[in-house]
């Protein structure tokens, strides 16, 4: 089992939260609300309005998301949603845990504002104006940027 940081669209009560307890697609459990302990710029961009975590450490804001643990065939299915390489690299980004509510499998369970690494999706392939637009803290596909997020089942 693997732990993975979301911070977008596939957190709780955004757009494709769904996926992530797909059954056919694999297993999830949600363990902890997080924030990046380093600083990097979210930003939501492309034509889909997408979020994006530009792997630039130390600019833009500690990121809040969530952990899940998955299985080996869930992992598969959000790299392969996620378009590992060419659109997110998986990578490990430590984190500073908020409230872990997950079961920890034996070991110590986190504490609030102990730190943990885990694999989340950012991205090195982006258009050079993309560090410059907003960046932020939290993702919201519903929030008050106006930029409304394109689910895919809607793209052209």
């Amino acid at each position: 089992m693997t732990h993975i940081f979301v911070y977008g669209t596939l957190k709780k009560g955004q757009p494709n939260h769904y996926r992530m307890f797909d059954q056919a697609k694999g297993k999830a459990e949600f363990l902890s609300s997080a924030r990046t302990v380093e600083r990097y710029p979210l930003v939501i961009a492309g034509k889909y309005n997408i979020p994006f975590l530009l792997n630039v450490p130390g600019q833009g804001q500690r990121v809040r998301g969530e952990i899940y643990r998955v299985d080996e065939r869930m992992l598969e299915f959000l790299d392969a949603f996620e378009s590992v390489p060419t659109m997110y690299q998986r990578t490990r980004l430590k984190l500073e845990v908020e409230k872990w509510v997950g079961r920890t499998d034996g070991e110590e369970t986190p504490s609030p504002g102990s730190v943990v690494e885990v694999f989340g999706y950012s991205t090195t392939t982006y258009k050079p104006d993309w560090p410059s637009l907003p960046n932020y803290e939290s993702y919201d596909a519903y929030g008050d940027h106006g930029l409304e997020y394109a689910i895919r089942e809607a793209r052209d």
